[in-house]
């Protein structure tokens, strides 16, 4: 047998001498079961436990398990107890989210009527089969009164409807129980949703020329000339000079008045009087440069003129 020393408290004094602690088992000492143990549950099938100890002998306390043989150690019992279905009861799932974060709000669970019937299975009943009160399904929530906050409107239209452009909104600072709209000092500058943001729908389309109704014409009878106003205007009906001056429509042509043969005819309007003036050598020309537009020429050249 070895012996080892100990050291005491007060050092360099004292010492004695305690034999090494045996970890072998010994004679006197067997495995025991304990007493079943309580049911894990109530009902709908539990289980109930005999555990293994290690006693003594002589007076059957237990002590510690190294000093029983290993190779011979019990194994543990267990049996099932209390395996009918347990009383129908309410289940209740988890709290929703609240639906307001101030201002008093509500929040929501599910609400079962349940009855377990074995350690894996549980069977929804009728709620009339649960016999004490019902769990509410909701509660209030978030009391508190909310701090004046940005409210912003929905968006406008884009204007105009075509190039570039910017929607609006209104932007209000609302607060209180009653939700009242407060001046906007109220509010968190930094937070303040923006009232204004570009927007570009489709490009718009190009200037055209705009042209009027004719006038009247300018002769009473026979040929003579009508007008109307062209003007170059964008989409939106203002004034331009973008567009292309070959596209642009006449402003005058001839016309020609039915003349009205009750009328007495002066001998200017007579058809006999229409006539080239006889010192007027270059009719043709005028005709072939298109001047018979023109009062004058037409005047002195009203023959070769007539239907031109």
């Amino acid at each position: 047998m070895k012996w080892v020393r100990v050291r005491e408290e007060n050092p360099g004094i004292h010492y004695r001498f305690h034999p090494p602690i045996s970890r072998e088992p010994q004679a006197g000492y067997a495995w025991h079961h304990t007493s079943w143990s309580r049911c894990s549950a109530l009902c709908a099938g539990g289980f109930q436990l005999q555990q293994v100890v290690c006693r003594k002998q002589a007076d059957h306390s237990v002590v510690n398990n190294h000093l029983c043989e290993k190779k011979s150690r019990l194994k543990e019992k267990r049996r099932p107890c209390n395996t009918e279905p347990c009383a129908p009861t309410w289940w209740t799932g988890e709290w929703s989210e609240c639906s307001r974060s101030c201002n008093g709000g509500l929040r929501s669970r599910g609400v079962l009527c349940k009855r377990r019937v074995s350690a894996s299975e549980e069977k929804v009943l009728d709620d009339s089969a649960c016999i004490s009160l019902r769990p509410s399904l909701t509660e209030p929530c978030n009391n508190h009164s909310c701090p004046p906050e940005w409210l912003a409107l929905d968006w406008s239209e884009c204007t105009p409807s075509c190039g570039p452009g910017y929607r609006h909104r209104v932007v209000l600072c609302k607060g209180g129980e009653s939700g009242d709209t407060l001046s906007e000092s109220h509010c968190p500058k930094q937070g303040r949703p923006t009232s204004r943001v570009r927007c570009n729908l489709q490009r718009c389309p190009p200037p055209q020329w705009i042209s009027g109704p004719w006038g009247e014409c300018s002769a009473k009878c026979g040929l003579g000339q009508e007008m109307r106003s062209v003007q170059c205007l964008t989409h939106s009906g203002l004034p331009s000079h973008e567009c292309l001056d070959h596209l642009r429509p006449a402003t005058m042509q001839q016309c020609r008045s039915k003349c009205d043969v009750s009328l007495p005819i002066k001998a200017e309007d007579s058809p006999e009087e229409c006539k080239d003036v006889n010192t007027v050598a270059y009719c043709p020309l005028v005709l072939r440069f298109k001047f018979c537009s023109r009062p004058y020429f037409r005047q002195m050249c009203c023959k070769t003129c007539q239907g031109h």
